[in-house]
């Protein structure tokens, strides 16, 4: 692992977040810290696959901590105790991604082997966020074609148009002001930030320990701003730009960015010779396999291919989507490989992933959609994205609008209950951010506004590798190293660091 020169200085940017709901202000820290938890019933809860000490229990939160006394939730919660209570150091929460990804299920795949990483020096837990797994859900009573990803995603029209998006996004948050209630309302980043403190609270300890992940570094970076007495080792895996002006629609925006820098480790691998052997060869030279793909997305634009899902054709725009989710690890290119294949093969019928398959639930719609448009105001008209579509499409040809077009945020009911928070250099010097160099989801563009907004506080460690989510999961050695040793020791690089592939 080597080092590169300290970045410049920093400027600290401390702003307060400040309520904007209609009832009046936000939450203080003093409120939501008032009437914490009562102590957890814990039971086992282990599942194949998953660590043989798991356990899980209910954690009452407040619906709304306005009110903190008022109406009651209760939030599925789970923990792996430590295997060397000798070695105990304290507890270390994992925070999921998402929106809309369960930290219990987390802790299931990842518990295990984050135990063996740590040695027994922690308690492992984490929570459902609202919305999510075990916890309450929310609805939107969504109708099924408008809970499908490629039209949650807003892919434009085969001709650049967003009419149709316009006219679904509209439903949509029409349809979740009329069905989400309280329950949609409390959706929020901020809220899951208090969960996890009153959480920490319940657990009766002082400070935790954490690992985020992709939604999860912004909760993490969150928390860390709002509570940096209580953080411990803070490591922020796959990071997001928190530009607090628009969040969740600039990460979508950086999508097509995240994108262009992974598609050419697909193109490489889809190029090599020793594909030849698997059928799954795509070109003769990388710089070739783009064209293709864009080329066959366009012939199905004008003339999709019955699959082997009845009534769900692949679209030029379902064959972008599975473009976009595959290259999130390279286990998944061998499949976009077969369907690209498969596609071009008029004597057969391709296969679709299963997450195009069909409408995901109606409450994971809820979550995804609520979060993200409850944290901030989407700002544009619709003529403002139709422009920007229509230059995303050139710019960014993989994505094809998708990441600059309308949402559901853009016509939502509700203004936020408050304003996001701003995070700055202000408070202790302990976050480990590792990040890969070609993620398609949370570019490391958009990693180095969170490193400079954390400023001396953080360390960043820089993959030279695809895929997302870098910490036990695509196998870099240097990079496991550092966050493992961060966490077992408190030991950080010095300066920024970078680790070879």
């Amino acid at each position: 692992m080597r080092t590169y020169g300290k970045s410049a200085a920093f400027v600290a940017l401390s702003v307060t977040a400040v309520a904007t709901a209609l009832t009046g202000a936000a939450p203080s820290q003093a409120a939501a810290s008032a009437n914490p938890a009562t102590a957890l019933s814990w039971r086992p809860c282990a599942q194949d696959g998953g660590p043989a000490g798991q356990e899980c229990a209910e954690l009452p939160v407040p619906l709304d901590y306005r009110d903190p006394d008022g109406p009651q939730i209760s939030l599925a919660v789970t923990r792996v105790r430590s295997n060397r209570p000798a070695a105990r150091r304290g507890t270390l929460i994992v925070i999921p991604g998402g929106p809309g990804s369960s930290g219990v299920q987390r802790v299931t795949q990842k518990g295990e082997r984050l135990q063996r990483e740590t040695e027994g020096r922690y308690d492992i837990v984490s929570l459902d966020p609202r919305g999510v797994g075990g916890s309450p859900k929310a609805s939107c009573g969504l109708d099924p074609e408008d809970r499908e990803i490629v039209n949650l995603r807003a892919w434009p029209g085969a001709d650049g148009s967003i009419t149709e998006n316009v006219t679904r996004s509209r439903r949509t948050a029409e349809a979740c002001a009329r069905n989400g209630g309280a329950m949609l309302k409390s959706l929020t980043t901020a809220n899951e930030v208090r969960d996890i403190d009153r959480f920490r609270q319940a657990l009766g300890e002082e400070k935790l320990s954490a690992w985020g992940s992709s939604y999860g570094t912004y909760v993490g970076a969150v928390y860390a701003q709002k509570y940096p007495q209580h953080t411990d080792r803070w490591v922020l895996d796959s990071s997001g730009d928190p530009n607090p002006s628009r969040v969740a629609k600039g990460w979508l925006a950086n999508m097509a960015v995240g994108a262009a820098d992974r598609f050419p480790d697909f193109a490489r691998w889809a190029s090599d010779p020793a594909r030849d052997a698997e059928g799954l060869r795509l070109a003769q030279r990388a710089e070739d396999v783009q064209p293709l793909v864009l080329d066959l997305a366009a012939r199905l634009d004008r003339e999709p291919r019955e699959s082997t899902t009845p009534g769900v054709p692949l679209t030029g725009n379902r064959l972008r989507q599975a473009v976009q989710l595959a290259l999130y690890e390279d286990d998944a290119f061998a499949g976009l490989a077969g369907l690209v294949r498969a596609a071009g093969d008029p004597s057969v019928k391709p296969v679709l992933p299963d997450a195009l398959s069909g409408p995901i639930p109606d409450a994971d719609a809820a979550v995804t959609v609520g979060v993200v448009c409850n944290d901030v105001r989407w700002q544009g008209t619709v003529s403002s994205y139709a422009r920007a579509v229509a230059a995303d499409r050139v710019k960014y040809p993989l994505t094809a609008g998708m990441t600059a077009n309308i949402t559901p945020c853009t016509f939502w009911k509700d203004a936020p209950a408050e304003q996001p928070t701003r995070i700055t250099d202000q408070g202790p010097s302990n976050v480990l951010m590792i990040q890969g160099l070609r993620d398609p989801a949370t570019p490391y563009s958009g990693a180095l506004k969170m490193r400079a907004a954390f400023g001396d506080r953080a360390r960043l460690v820089a993959v030279d590798h695809g895929g997302h989510g870098m910490y036990l999961g695509h196998g870099n050695a240097c990079g496991d190293r550092a966050v493992t040793a961060f966490l077992n020791t408190g030991t950080r690089p010095e300066q920024d660091a970078y680790c070879a592939d």
